[in-house]
């Protein structure tokens, strides 16, 4: 076993830290421990990288990106927030609490916290500083709303984790809405009470729209609420599986980007081309740590790893917390998706061992990988926002004003740790 972690740490720190791309990384050091610690048994990794992207599974995740790449630059963003914005403007906080409702949305139809985050940030950061907000404090509200994306369903992280563990996606999407929208509520009590007590951060709006002229704005966001239904609607009452249902997403995505947004052939072909960008980069890291799962599985050492913990006499919320510390400290130098593939093949056999419920698992893992997309160096979400800003907000004062929302969704885990029906709630309603 010594000889085990040696040749996986050593082999991931150095050929990682070469310089090569992070799937190429966790490939070789697989192929590394199949040849030396299993007998030369390599041949099983190709066996295995086929079967993972030969899954029908796992096909949806190229549609759900192309949905999510469309939705960005189509301009159904500008008119989501436009409809919102009214709705906050008499409450402490006013259009830092619309962030975070449109993020809630908008992730309800992209899967991913970058477009989330991108989408949102491109349209609220002008309005919000033209009015006087302060801009660390939109900024982090900004990027700590495009989290939610990877939370709510459709999501890209639950899809993988369910394609890679081989757990029910449609169980996994019901499971992630409440602690989706428990986190969106939590976001903005956090930004009622400071800009309540501090109204500075956030000027009251002197304008007033009528209630009327709310309800109307919010009927016409029909086309966008129809466009969530047709996703999840699909999967939740059977009609259609998540792969499916990603298609019927697409062409209806396309369709409200046409008549409703701004959608145009050239900026179709544009999505279609960054979708395609982002997927190779995903499929690379997938494949990667397919390798190294399968020389982990044949290694048997997460059953050793159970072993050695049922021996220690440590209780399964010991190990959890240390696996939460693992994971908040690799989300320092991963992005969120690359760290969750990786760390699955151990993690997953290991809790769900000591008796976690698979699905539980799935939201738990995402809320920890939520949290590293807020934590610098490598917080995509905090370079996303930069950029957003052209530089006006900096890293180091994105990250900082992040740090309320990092505990947030620290204390969200661990409450779904404690109570699961949170989180399990919907599934077993819905699903039985």
């Amino acid at each position: 076993m010594a000889g085990f972690w040696s040749l996986l740490i050593g082999g991931v720190t150095i050929l990682a830290g070469s310089s090569l791309p992070l799937g190429a990384a966790l490939g070789l050091t697989g192929l590394l421990l199949l040849q030396f610690s299993a007998n030369g048994s390599t041949f099983v990794a190709v066996d295995a990288v086929w079967n993972v992207l030969n899954s029908f599974t796992l096909s949806a995740i190229p549609l759900f990106i192309i949905l999510g790449e469309i939705m960005l630059r189509s301009g159904i963003s500008e008119r989501v927030y436009a409809a919102l914005s009214p709705l906050f403007q008499r409450f402490p906080g006013g259009l830092l609490h619309t962030n975070i409702a449109v993020c809630t949305l908008f992730g309800a139809v992209s899967g991913s916290s970058l477009s989330t985050a991108a989408a949102v940030g491109s349209v609220a950061y002008p309005e919000m500083t033209g009015r006087g907000y302060e801009r660390r404090m939109v900024a982090g509200s900004l990027a700590a709303g495009g989290t939610l994306g990877l939370l709510i369903p459709p999501s890209l992280s639950l899809l993988i984790y369910g394609a890679l563990t081989e757990t029910s996606i449609g169980q996994l999407f019901l499971a992630g809405i409440l602690p989706g929208l428990l986190l969106a509520g939590m976001f903005s009590i956090f930004i009622f009470f400071r800009a309540f007590t501090n109204p500075d951060l956030a000027p009251v709006s002197e304008s007033r729209t009528a209630p009327g002229r709310i309800i109307l704005q919010l009927i016409g966001l029909w086309p966008f609420l129809l466009l969530i239904l047709a996703i999840m609607g699909s999967i939740t009452f059977g009609l259609a599986t998540p792969t499916e249902a990603a298609g019927v997403g697409v062409i209806a995505t396309i369709l409200v980007g046409r008549f409703w947004g701004t959608l145009t052939p050239r900026i179709l072909a544009a999505s279609v081309y960054h979708a395609i960008l982002l997927f190779a980069a995903i499929a690379f890291v997938v494949m990667g740590a397919t390798m190294l799962a399968q020389s982990v599985s044949l290694l048997a050492v997460p059953q050793s790893i159970l072993a050695a913990v049922r021996a220690s006499g440590l209780g399964p919320v010991a190990v959890f917390a240390a696996v939460i510390l693992v994971y908040l400290v690799l989300g320092c130098f991963f992005d969120g998706l690359s760290l969750m593939i990786m760390t699955l093949p151990i993690v997953f056999p290991l809790m769900t061992g000591l008796g976690f419920e698979a699905v539980l698992l799935g939201v738990v893992i995402t809320i920890l990988i939520e949290i590293g997309q807020i934590t610098p160096p490598v917080g995509l979400n905090l370079s996303v926002l930069v950029s957003v800003t052209k530089g006006e907000v900096s890293l180091g004062e994105v990250a900082l004003a992040t740090v309320p929302y990092w505990i947030i969704l620290l204390f969200a885990a661990a409450l779904l740790v404690a109570v699961p029906d949170i989180a399990l709630f919907l599934p077993q309603l819905l699903m039985r």
